[in-house]
């Protein structure tokens, strides 16, 4: 299966770029609910170079039965990662959007970048205390641009504002049928306190420690996983960036590793806006709301028709208190 993939993989390129290229140690990454990511050396002539292959079945529409919000498809994955590059964000260099007749399905190519994703690593790892304060302040520099977007450039993002992310979550839980008092509480707290804004730009959307790639030399490298990338608050991707799961053990709210202070400051500087203190806490709150929702969502994935019992969604479901917990210790004052 992997020679096969690697034989289509080798046409595409050569058919893209112009030019026989030879696909060599083909490796499959990770394995994810949307994405399956391969490593190769591409050689061309005689140079080589190591590549990333991404692949997702993910289309564009919308789950009718839960509302669950869309996910980007291959090519506008990689689309709205070129609009970012254009605004000075760091990220994967496109090589090549995969097309319908390669035969791999919907995905992209992108240039190899060295470094480390794993969250955990990034917040604790002594090695790395020395570029936490330069990481907050690239955070606060790449979401600010990031939303300087000009969504003209990307039509095919859809909108969700504050009121519609709650309304999701809630159709969400109500899909499935299973009920928690803390969870409720949640969801009530959030129609209660969701900010009334309508000030919508372009948005990550998960952008977080674990998503991009850094090292202890220069930071963060590359900004990755654009898939639900959206038209909705920007206020949201800076909440969602602390939240306490996402901190992986580190002690400082902003990514386990910085203070919202400086991940404010540095923002406000690059794009001379203020922040929304009251919105990003809404959204931080929410965001351990929405993670409860989540892992509640991969818990009972074996219950819907055709879905194997796994042990790694069995896993993520269980921890479904944990964010819960987050939440409320985030509006008694404690997070």
């Amino acid at each position: 299966m992997a020679e096969a993939l690697a034989q289509k993989l080798q046409a595409a390129l050569s058919r893209q770029l112009d030019g026989a290229v030879v696909v060599r140690d083909l490796a499959r990454l990770t394995g994810g609910a949307t994405k399956q990511t391969y490593a190769f050396t591409a050689q061309e002539g005689g140079s080589a170079r190591r590549l990333i292959m991404q692949l997702t079945s993910v289309g564009e529409q919308v789950n009718s039965e839960s509302e669950m919000t869309p996910r980007l498809n291959g090519e506008y994955d990689a689309r709205l990662t070129m609009a970012a590059a254009a605004k000075g964000v760091l990220v994967p260099k496109v090589v090549c959007i995969l097309h319908k007749d390669d035969g791999l399905g919907s995905g992209y190519v992108t240039e190899f970048v060295d470094g480390q994703t794993l969250g955990a690593k990034i917040s604790r790892d002594p090695a790395f205390l020395p570029a936490h304060e330069k990481m907050t302040e690239q955070a606060g520099i790449m979401l600010a641009r990031i939303h300087s977007i000009d969504r003209a450039t990307v039509p095919f993002l859809k909108e969700h504002g504050p009121q519609d992310q709650v309304r999701i979550y809630r159709r969400l839980v109500e899909h499935h049928s299973y009920r928690l008092p803390a969870l409720e509480f949640g969801l009530r707290w959030a129609e209660q306190n969701v900010p009334q804004r309508n000030q919508l730009g372009v948005i990550h959307g998960d952008f977080r420690n674990g998503n991009f790639i850094a090292t202890p030399e220069h930071g963060i490298r590359a900004i990755l996983d654009w898939e639900i990338g959206q038209l909705g608050d920007p206020m949201q991707d800076l909440g969602w960036f602390c939240v306490k799961t996402w901190r992986f053990g580190g002690s400082r709210p902003a990514g386990g590793f910085g203070t919202r202070e400086a991940l404010f400051a540095a923002y406000e500087k690059e794009c001379g806006r203020t922040v929304d203190v009251e919105a990003v806490r809404f959204w931080e709150a929410f965001g351990s709301v929405k993670w409860a929702v989540m892992c509640l969502r991969k818990g009972l994935q074996y219950t819907e028709p055709g879905r194997r019992l796994e042990i790694e969604q069995c896993a993520i479901g269980r921890r479904v208190e944990e964010p819960l917990y987050d939440f409320f210790n985030l509006i008694e004052g404690r997070g």
